[in-house]
């Protein structure tokens, strides 16, 4: 297939993010031309004064439309960009140089209709930042699944960093309306229609997640309550690993009651997976106090994701109403644009 790319990239009140994206596509090694699409989500604060900056050294196309949420605005990025083979991004992400290059290798070398790529983090982040990356990314806390290649599951591109084929996104129809959780939905439907994704570790992305404690922790927790709806809509992706942060935090809770009673067994064992974590962190992140932070990070993570997981898994099994009716935040309202 002769490929041609397209970056999609919604923008939501976010114009200092953008101009960084668009500097560093500014300056990718990749010799053919190749289109960037940015989709204005309705924002109050327009990116339009920083995209006109780049109107000469990129081939960009500008939309603005009213707020429908991200996959939506991927949609209607996807519908109008010329070329055949979309890669979507997040606009708090910055791209290494060789990024397109190491796409189109890999795709050369073993063409696929979807891929996704990792995330990491740049030197210029702050701590909690690097913090953060390290619990979302590492596989003693995630199993890999964000990008990595001794991943525990069959890889499912996030679409912070996703690459999908006009063919195939025209065929699954694009991302839904739930967020989040559209990007995995959209994979199990790309599966469903026959098609295959891939991970290229080679193209990775600094992804910036201008995030504090507070909003990781309510972000996790969304990703907790998406998990059992997409487990209703395609029950063949169900899998019991899911369950594992809930029961971490479960476990945990239980171990440290049984200290009250003399039984200090369950609970070093915890302690040897957190001393565990805090060496892996180290030797990643090459900081004792990222490495702490890291830590807190991963405990965050746990107990967001497990919280969420076990509300949604009660509401969605025991309820007759739609995950819609139940759970209307986790829900854009889109209108056909086509």
């Amino acid at each position: 297939m002769n490929v041609s790319f397209s970056f999609i990239i919604p923008v939501f009140n976010r114009p200092n993010e953008i101009e960084e994206l668009l500097e560093s596509l500014l300056l990718q090694t990749y010799s053919k031309d190749f289109e960037v699409v940015i989709v204005e989500d309705g924002s109050t604060i327009p990116a339009k004064e920083v995209v006109d900056l780049y109107r000469n050294r990129l081939h960009i196309s500008y939309y603005q439309k009213p707020n429908s949420g991200p996959g939506d605005s991927r949609n209607f990025g996807m519908k109008k960009a010329q070329g055949n083979y979309f890669i979507v991004l997040d606009s708090d992400c910055i791209l290494p140089s060789q990024y397109l290059d190491e796409v189109e290798k890999s795709l050369t070398k073993e063409f696929v209709h979807c891929f996704g790529g990792p995330d990491a983090a740049h030197p210029s982040f702050s701590d909690v930042q690097k913090a953060i990356n390290y619990a979302m990314t590492s596989f003693l806390t995630t199993g890999g699944i964000r990008g990595r290649k001794d991943a525990i599951n069959k890889f499912q591109p996030r679409s912070f960093n996703m690459g999908i084929s006009k063919e195939a996104f025209e065929k699954t129809g694009g991302y839904g309306n739930i967020h989040p959780g559209e990007d995995p939905d959209l994979t199990f439907r790309i599966w469903e229609k026959g098609y295959e994704t891939k991970l290229i570790p080679e193209a990775f992305v600094y992804h910036k997640r201008r995030i504090d404690w507070n909003k990781f922790y309510v972000q996790v927790k969304k990703f907790g309550m998406v998990r059992p709806i997409l487990n209703r809509w395609h029950p063949s992706t169900a899998k019991f690993t899911y369950w594992f942060p809930a029961l971490f935090i479960l476990s945990l809770l239980i171990s440290i009651g049984f200290i009250f009673f003399g039984i200090k067994a369950p609970f070093i064992c915890f302690v040897l997976y957190f001393s565990a974590l805090l060496l892996d962190a180290v030797i990643k992140t090459k900081s004792i106090k990222i490495s702490t932070m890291a830590l807190f990070a991963t405990l965050v993570q746990f107990l967001g994701y497990g919280f969420g997981f076990l509300k949604s898994t009660i509401y969605t099994t025991f309820s007759k109403r739609t995950p819609e009716a139940l759970f209307p935040k986790l829900f854009f309202q889109t209108k056909d644009r086509s």
